[in-house]
């Protein structure tokens, strides 16, 4: 972090944000999913610094009952930005109770399954509020896998998935989100964890690695290797077959 200079990176960030728009999306609104956790909050404000608040909507996603909803009322709160809140649960269980009888829903199904509605939620307000919608992963979450391929790691612009969790943080204070944000202990909102319960080391370990190349525990090492290349699918295009006429 001794080489991150904090106020310049928020100004380049703005700056894309309006560039962005500007190229893309002239006019537009910029839609960004609520959790009330340190990446929403900041990309949101982010975006009211590049576009004004009367062009950024909030879009808020309990899954039936949230322990931390006023988290994310207290990030639109502060921002006065417009927003919508939209309960999941319907959709989420409408998807599960329509499933096969004879087919195992696993574990991993019931947890990614409602961020990938979370993010057609968000499509369907930014398509009825000609917007664009604001991808909120960081480089960390990215570097090893932690995200929903077609949930939390889609979108239409990307303003931190080249900064780590320390940076982004760094950017929160900056701007002067209420701290409680900005700490937030990282969770999905789904399976209850936290992100470094699911993952084993902290945001902390993980981000001097990325950063410094440096990780003390070997087989901590390892395990940020393992997900790391297990996971560049993620951040990739779909494979395609190429079918190059004769």
């Amino acid at each position: 972090m001794s080489n991150f200079n904090v106020e310049k990176v928020t100004s380049d960030i703005v700056n894309w944000i309006r560039d962005f728009f500007e190229k893309s999306g002239k006019g537009c609104n910029a839609i960004v999913g609520i959790s009330g956790g340190k990446d929403s909050s900041v990309t949101a404000a982010l975006c009211v610094k590049a576009l004004g608040k009367d062009r950024v909507i909030g879009v808020l996603m309990p899954c039936g009952e949230q322990a931390d909803i006023d988290a994310a009322r207290l990030l639109v709160d502060t921002l006065d930005i417009k927003r919508y809140e939209i309960n999941i649960k319907d959709a989420v269980d409408g998807v599960l109770n329509s499933m096969p009888k004879d087919l195992e829903i696993t574990k991993q199904t019931r947890t990614n399954l409602p961020a990938r509605i979370r993010m057609a939620t968000v499509y369907a307000v930014s398509q009825s509020e000609n917007g664009r919608v604001a991808n909120t992963c960081n480089l960390s979450e990215d570097w090893v896998g932690y995200s929903t391929r077609y949930g939390d790691n889609a979108g239409d612009f990307s303003p931190l998935s080249r900064l780590t969790v320390q940076e982004v943080k760094a950017i929160g204070r900056f701007l002067g989100l209420p701290e409680c944000l900005v700490e937030k202990p990282p969770i999905d909102g789904l399976s209850g964890k936290t992100d470094e319960d699911n993952l084993g080391f902290t945001y902390a370990v993980l981000d001097k690695y990325i950063r410094e190349g440096i990780c003390e525990d070997p087989k901590t090492k390892e395990l940020i290797d393992t997900k790391h290349v297990q996971n560049l699918f993620k951040l990739e295009y779909m494979p395609c077959f190429e079918y190059k006429p004769e």
